[in-house]
């Protein structure tokens, strides 16, 4: 199982014919270094880099781009080197950006030859910094391990050689520097001319698309979470979006932050392609074509119809859809905020050059030539509008077919399928946490989807928000809503799950989420009372730590027929209420083990928590809030997608006031874990 590294973690290697995979959105360098047990770069020898590819058991990419592939021949490396560190470095000097905190947070994986991932990680917090060490191969004990490292360098190429011992380590980065510019001095060319019809078409990629989060929702989430991959968009590829999944197998665009270039006297404005076969992944074609749409009248945007993207099944279909859904409103509107700051930095260089003139200080010819320049920059910004409006409604259209076409998993709570559910037989693709929008879209809402099984917890946070959208609640009812909305979440992912797949534990320390807990005490689901008080805590946590352990000794040494008979071999959840109330030093130990070992073996968190009441822990606490997704329990604006970088405002995943859809779905999936257990 692949495992979603945060800064610190470490993992083994399976193998030691490997290839690194490095997606970044923009041209960065990529290159390695070979250093002895002491950390140490013995020579120029030692470093691969684009003006010297290849080493023993090394090759690097020989020129800057957005992705890359490392191989890596762990056999053939010299014997005295123990280390391998993988370095990304921004090409500066060659007109693009000149710092990391510019471009989409760097996203590397270690996969296997067959493509297969071992371990991922999004490399975040980074702002001046302009090289990284990315990741760090190393030999402990006879065995290859890889390592999350994320170390910046706002000094660049040179102080990350010298901080790794090379001699003349200015001289060196200037030689891979001059040797980046010559070669995207040959290789990259003009671009070819924009149609309308280029600018509708979305770019996608074809990769072997990996369990993560919508939206990520992971990655690029503000309250620190590490990322949609996450957490950001409802999908999972390479980069990782704001939260959470992707579609399978595409990937997600390689949009800038700034949006599509604009050109001379028009805003962006080419609008978004809404013919399904557009939104198709390069891969093979399903064995079943999905649904068509009837053909559209000329002129008329097709007509939308639910689960007409590809996949191997309408469930795989759907999803890849709402990822569809979900680029669609992330382009248009980047083209739409695109084509309005043109028009605003039009205007500003047209009343300078007017305020330059002294001539136009005579008479009206000044004002004349203002209003004419706030007149051109209006007629720009409704034409933009005007196309936005119509994207807008186009979505629009498709989520109200799509919606109600969804499965359990992927639907909300007041979903007449809800009505209708039977506990299922696997495990569906993703779950549903809530809903995304942007402020130029309210009306339309996109799914934010997680992929299933679990690879990240989640933290419900029982805070205030920096944004201010809480400042309507007191901290007695936050609390209360964040409990709540754990408790679903929760639900959810029992009703998907098969009977008996899925378990449920819960810490309240302080005894104040009973009544919010009541609906899975009362159907059974909850097969331990909550620890309660600080004995309770240690036996919850003893309890999965001990898990943990026998599970990994087991797997480690393949006997996993060997596991007592009662061990619950399902899929655990810990729903942390208040924490760090009633925590001590161990326990926090002991939780930030579950965080860290947990998910490989199929132990999850879901902390219910306000971040300033951790901070007391400082720094032994930030590893746990970077891996965790960070939700809220009323709608805030702190998902990021991080290829164009939106604030996508998050509305949580909660049952109607008043439904009893939640008890109701309960009670069928007790009564099936009843008969599972027969």
């Amino acid at each position: 199982m692949a495992v979603e590294l945060v800064r610190g973690q470490n993992v083994p290697l399976p193998q030691t014919r490997l290839e690194i995979r490095v997606s970044a959105g923009k041209p960065i360098v990529a290159g390695a270094t070979l250093s002895d047990a002491q950390g140490t770069v013995r020579g120029v020898e030692w470093i691969a880099h684009p003006g010297a590819h290849q080493l023993p058991g090394l090759e690097v990419s020989q020129q800057a781009a957005a992705d890359h592939r490392l191989a890596v021949d762990l056999e053939a490396l010299p014997d005295p080197v123990e280390r391998v560190n993988v370095l990304l470095a921004l090409p500066v000097g060659v007109g693009g950006p000149v710092r990391f905190g510019a471009v989409a947070a760097p996203f590397v994986a270690v996969t296997g030859l067959d493509g297969s991932e071992v371990a991922s990680y999004t490399i975040t917090d980074l702002d001046p910094e302009s090289a990284v060490v990315a990741l760090e191969l190393y030999r402990r004990n006879g065995v290859w391990k890889v390592r999350a490292v994320g170390q910046g360098y706002a000094g660049g190429l040179a102080e990350m050689l010298a901080d790794q011992g090379v001699v003349q380590s200015r001289e060196i980065a200037t030689q891979i520097l001059d040797a980046v510019a010559r070669g995207m001095a040959r290789s990259v060319a003009a671009p070819p001319p924009r149609t309308a019809e280029s600018d509708r078409v979305r770019r996608t990629a074809a990769t072997a698309g990996s369990a993560g989060e919508h939206g990520s929702a992971t990655a690029g989430d503000h309250g620190g979470s590490a990322q949609p991959g996450t957490t950001g968009g409802p999908g999972a590829g390479v980069p990782r979006p704001p939260t959470t999944g992707g579609p399978v197998p595409a990937q997600p665009p390689t949009t800038s932050g700034s949006g599509p270039s604009v050109p001379p006297e028009q805003p962006t404005s080419g609008g978004v392609n809404y013919a399904h076969p557009s939104r198709r992944p390069a891969a093979a074609a399903p064995p079943t074509p999905p649904p068509t749409a009837p053909p559209a009248q000329p002129g008329q945007p097709a007509q939308p119809v639910a689960g007409d993207a590809t996949g191997w099944s309408m469930e795989e279909r759907l999803y890849n859809q709402v990822w569809g859904m979900f680029e669609d409103l992330a382009r248009t509107t980047a083209a739409y905020r695109s084509a309005v700051d043109f028009a605003e930095s039009r205007m500003e260089q047209e009343l300078d050059k007017v305020l330059s003139d002294p001539r136009s200080r005579i008479g009206g010819t000044g004002d004349a030539a203002r209003e004419a320049a706030r007149a051109k920059q209006a007629a720009l910004v409704d034409q933009a509008r005007e196309v936005l409006d119509r994207d807008l409604a186009q979505l629009k259209a498709e989520s109200d077919v799509v919606e109600p076409a969804l499965p359990p998993a992927f639907a909300a709570w007041d979903n007449p399928v809800w009505h209708a559910y039977r506990p299922p037989m696997e495990v569906p693709m993703a779950l549903r946490l809530g809903d995304l929008h942007l402020p130029e879209s309210a009306d339309v809402r996109i799914p934010l989807l997680m992929r299933l099984p679990l690879e990240r917890g989640m933290w419900i946070d029982s805070g205030r928000s920096s944004s201010g959208s809480m400042t309507f609640h007191d901290s007695t009812e936050l609390h209360r809503l964040a409990m709540e909305t754990a408790v679903a979440h929760a639900s959810r992912l029992l009703a998907v799950y098969p009977p008996g797949d899925f378990t449920v534990h819960a810490i309240d320390a302080g005894g104040t989420a009973a009544a919010s807990l009541a609906p899975l005490l009362q159907t059974g689901l909850l097969p331990n009372q909550p620890g309660y008080g600080a004995a309770g805590v240690s036996e919850v946590l003893a309890r999965l730590t001990k898990r943990v352990e026998l599970v990994q000794m087991a797997i480690r040494g393949g006997a996993t027929d060997a596991l007592p008979p009662e061990l619950d071999t399902a899929e655990q959840l810990l729903i942390v209420n208040d924490f760090p109330h009633g925590f001590d030093d161990r326990a926090v130990t002991q939780l930030r083990y579950l965080a860290d070992e947990g998910p490989s073996v199929g132990v999850h968190l879901m902390m219910v928590a306000d971040r300033e009441d951790a901070s007391a822990y400082g720094p032994i606490l930030d590893p746990l809030w970077r891996s965790l997704l960070r939700l809220t329990p009323v709608p805030d604006d702190h998902l990021a997608d991080p290829w164009i970088g939106h604030a996508w405002t998050y509305q949580p995943a909660l049952v109607p006031p008043g439904s009893s859809v939640l008890q109701q779905v309960l009670g069928q999936v007790a009564q099936a874990r009843r008969e599972w257990g027969r």
